[in-house]
């Protein structure tokens, strides 16, 4: 199993030590670093700044929100930073949800699926670079349909250093995952828990047996965020993850749509999300991170002494599971990779 490195996405400014991170995830081997976006710092520009001063780690975002930029923008900055980085880009995509698709994007949600095969076939077109790129969809027209009719197909002006560029997917609900290993080369999960591993299996199986599908079950990268903390206290080192988690369960999405809340009810744990995202919604999120016990964090988590979490890795290396991506400072990289080892 390979270990990725997770920067995530700035909170109130830049990530302190990202640079060092960065070069000490590559030192010690590391195959991959990530980005992310929200609604603040973008995913593209820290890649191309931390990846000037790598040479061998793959530099992916996990994720590109796709409502944020129309496809083929998308398509420029990958072959752009693929061709600055050496061919060593990944483009990580997802829908986001609807709080801020439609309220801080303004634009639509609906139909989340359809558009994103759209998007994604608009990206693949852009990177093929096989004739002017052309679509008449439900979501996108190029040229768009009912302008001034001056519109014109046209091809990217810069040669995609490739036209292969993988495209990997975050999804969260079984059709995403489906639609992941039907039409990109890799799945993003978050939350991911060897508990779920049967039930993802299945979706991406499906995915894989329809017809024009990609890749297969041998050849079709998982990424999944996996916290890591080496500690002798198992409930402290739980006690620094539950308040991501209580945000994510509680207030990341809407009472009725929140994905991150459905993704641990499937879990087992329908009862403690109701909870969580009801005194989170309601302001009282010391009360939801209390609500949330220490057996959910270690379902989706390693935490604990090395040897506890050299044990339970055991159970993540038999899953679809490909990569690790793991989160930390420059000085805790080091000792988790040992955990792991």
């Amino acid at each position: 199993m390979k270990l990725g490195y997770h920067l995530g996405y700035w909170g109130s400014g830049p990530i302190p030590g990202a640079l060092e991170s960065v070069l000490e995830a590559e030192r010690l081997g590391f195959d991959s670093v990530w980005s992310a976006e929200a609604y603040g710092s973008d995913a593209f520009t820290p890649l191309a700044w931390l990846g000037a001063s790598t040479s061998t780690v793959k530099l992916g975002t996990n994720i590109v929100q796709m409502s944020a930029r129309t496809p083929t923008a998308t398509a420029m900055s990958a072959l752009t930073l693929d061709h600055l980085s050496g061919g060593r880009f990944v483009l990580g995509l997802g829908a986001s949800g609807p709080q801020v698709v439609e309220g801080w994007y303004g634009q639509p949600y609906p139909k989340p699926l359809a558009r994103t095969r759209e998007y994604i076939e608009i990206v693949r077109k852009v990177l093929a670079r096989e004739e002017p790129v052309t679509i008449d969809g439900q979501f996108y027209q190029l040229p768009l349909r009912g302008g001034t009719g001056l519109g014109k197909a046209l091809k990217p002006t810069v040669h995609p250093l490739r036209a292969d560029l993988p495209i990997h997917l975050a999804a969260e609900g079984p059709k995403n995952v489906a639609l992941s290993a039907e039409i990109c080369d890799g799945w993003l999960p978050l939350f991911f828990s060897p508990k779920a591993d049967a039930f993802y299996r299945a979706a991406l199986a499906e995915g894989f047996a329809r017809p024009g599908a990609r890749r297969t079950f041998d050849d079709f990268e998982v990424s999944a965020s996996l916290p890591v903390i080496v500690h002798d206290d198992v409930e402290e080192a739980a006690s620094w993850i539950k308040p991501a988690l209580a945000l994510y369960i509680g207030g990341m999405g809407a009472k009725s749509v929140n994905f991150h809340h459905d993704v641990f009810a499937r879990l087992g744990y329908a009862d403690v999300s109701d909870k969580v995202q009801e005194l989170y919604l309601a302001g009282r999120k010391a009360e939801a991170v209390a609500a949330i016990p220490t057996s959910l964090v270690e379902d989706t988590s390693l935490i604990g002494p090395a040897a506890k979490i050299r044990e339970e890795l055991a159970v993540w290396e038999e899953t679809v599971v490909t990569t690790l991506l793991l989160r930390g400072d420059a000085g805790s990289l080091a000792k988790v990779a040992e955990a792991l080892s």
